[in-house]
């Protein structure tokens, strides 16, 4: 399908825009990376690429603002989202605010969420793509582990804490990859890429804490490039 008459079109949320990975293509909020694997897909495939995908962006947020580049014609899409319904960045800050016992609460209640009410948001969000693109080829990537667990790291998070966050992505992977092969769509689990490159791994493929915040716990252009290119490239 990579070829010069691929109509792509790249949805989601940070993991998809690229945030963490620098050389941002717009002064937007959305944090758009030239790093980020569509910009990379379509320059190396010669894709036609339009570019949606947008920080901080929910499964209500594709929905309005997205899905609207979407049309017959379109015959590739990816897209990650759920991490911000699931409340990720909440959960993060009180795993590193407060300790194991409120990191624990907080990614049990995540998980709740992600068990009984992401299903149905992720399903109108894959509805309206096979609806106004009926003829795409959609890939549905997950999101990573985020720590290595044993690793590295002398400061920060336990690794009992860390244990219940990579928890916290199996959970919410399990829900994206069962809603997308309900739908009919390609999901690439992009946990094995991050293998050995996790936080606390020593060639860490994720930022850890940042300034600006916004860009903690997102992949560098390295994990962009080497994690979610190729997930994404081996769905197509």
């Amino acid at each position: 399908m990579a070829d010069a008459a691929t109509n792509y079109v790249a949805l989601g949320d940070s993991y998809s825009s690229g945030v963490g990975a620098g050389s941002y293509l717009d002064s937007s909020s959305c944090k758009r990376s030239a790093n980020a694997y569509p910009e990379l897909y379509s320059s190396s495939s010669g894709a036609a690429l339009s570019f949606q995908a947008c920080s901080g962006a929910k499964t209500t947020d594709v929905l309005n603002n997205q899905v609207g580049a979407l049309s017959s014609s379109t015959n590739l899409v990816s897209i990650t989202v759920g991490g911000n319904d699931a409340g990720f960045s909440t959960v993060m800050e009180t795993c590193v605010l407060e300790g194991e016992s409120a990191c624990k609460d907080a990614v049990t209640s995540a998980e709740d969420y992600v068990r009984t009410t992401l299903p149905s948001r992720l399903d109108a969000v894959y509805s309206a793509i096979k609806s106004k693109a009926p003829k795409a080829h959609v890939v549905v990537l997950g999101y990573p582990h985020f720590y290595k667990i044993g690793g590295s790291c002398i400061v920060g998070l336990s690794d009992t804490s860390r244990g219940y966050i990579n928890g916290g992505a199996d959970t919410l992977d399990t829900t994206i990859q069962k809603e997308a092969s309900n739908a009919g769509f390609t999901f690439g689990d992009v946990r094995p890429a991050f293998t050995g490159h996790e936080i606390c791994s020593g060639d860490s493929w994720l930022n850890s804490v940042t300034y600006p915040i916004d860009e903690s716990y997102h992949p560098t252009a390295a994990g962009q490039k080497g994690g979610y290119l190729p997930t994404f490239k081996s769905g197509v």
